[in-house]
């Protein structure tokens, strides 16, 4: 068990020393000048299972937006996703209980 812990945590210090500061934080789009915050985090948050799903059948869906404000952004992007699978979880917990499934 300890060797798959530390297995675990050396992938993920391999995979996150791979990973890049976002170049674009705190520069706003060009169309819009618009800089992406909490709230517009949280809803991409909310909906980033059926982006992925548009994205998955052709679409051009954007998950994350790079225009973003940093720390705020993310905090409103971790707690939508957080708040859409604890919903889906209640309501596979509930169909489970009724015994439909």
């Amino acid at each position: 068990m300890f060797a798959l812990f530390v297995l675990f945590v050396s992938l993920t210090l391999v995979l996150t020393a791979c990973g890049t500061a976002n170049p674009l934080k705190n520069t706003p789009l060009e169309e819009t000048s618009k800089i992406y915050g909490f709230w517009n985090g949280m809803w991409d948050g909310w909906t980033v299972a059926f982006a992925f799903i548009g994205n998955l059948f052709g679409g051009n869906y954007g998950v994350y937006q790079v225009h973003n404000n940093g720390n705020w952004y993310d905090l409103g992007f971790l707690i939508g996703i957080g708040a859409f699978a604890r919903g889906s979880s209640s309501v596979a917990a509930f169909v489970r209980r009724r015994g439909e499934f």
